[in-house]
């Protein structure tokens, strides 16, 4: 087994310091609407952020971040909306800060797919491995919001995780190939449910 595996398996994982859990990246407003309400709209809504919203753009900012390109401000300038800025920075300065903690290091804060970019540096692994458990974590915060928020079943979540799993490393494979300025988004539907989150009078989520 490699360690670095490990390393990186600790850091995503939701043990780990970062608060993911309070965040639902607009997917509570978009539940509220019945948008998305049961396994097979929530499996359609995570394909659509993870193949052309925050998913592609955050796996390219973490494999240039990787490179060793200085990309956080360009991460910090796409973020469509105030709560997905601050969903991005508050995440990853707590990642850093649990990170130098570890191992004694200084890393400045910066958004987390650049943050885990940077640490990742220091692993032997590939750039479409790294990427591939990131989105792997980041869907899975997503799917856990879901289960406890649609409502959903455990097993409900669980296969729709399944099944993003070929999504997953097709995105991981295309960010670790593609360079900054190819960066797009078109999840719409997402970045608005962002945006109209911020004014939403009940929330159980930050974002």
């Amino acid at each position: 087994m490699n360690a670095d595996l490990l390393t990186l398996t600790q850091w995503l994982s939701p043990a780990f310091p970062v608060g993911g859990y309070a965040y639902s990246h607009g997917l509570e407003t978009a539940i509220s609407d019945g948008v998305v309400r049961d396994e097979a709209s929530l499996q359609d809504w995570l394909t659509v952020v993870l193949t052309r919203g925050t998913g592609l753009a955050d796996a390219v900012f973490l494999c240039r971040a990787r490179a060793g390109d200085d990309v956080a401000q360009m991460a910090r300038a796409m973020a469509p909306s105030r709560e997905r800025l601050s969903e991005a920075e508050t995440q990853g300065a707590a990642f850093v800060a649990a990170v130098n903690a570890m191992d004694g290091g200084d890393m400045p804060a910066m958004p987390l797919p650049v943050a885990v970019g940077v640490a990742a540096r220091r692993l032997s692994l590939g750039d479409a491995d790294v990427a591939a458990l990131y989105l792997h974590a980041f869907a899975s915060n997503l799917v856990s919001a879901a289960v406890r928020f649609v409502p959903l079943g455990q097993n409900a979540g669980q296969r729709v995780l399944a099944a993003l799993h070929p999504v997953i490393t097709d995105v991981a494979a295309r960010a670790s190939d593609m360079n900054i300025d190819q960066i797009s988004g078109a999840a719409f539907g997402s970045d608005m449910a962002s945006l109209r989150h911020e004014t939403q009078e009940v929330r159980l989520f930050k974002t």
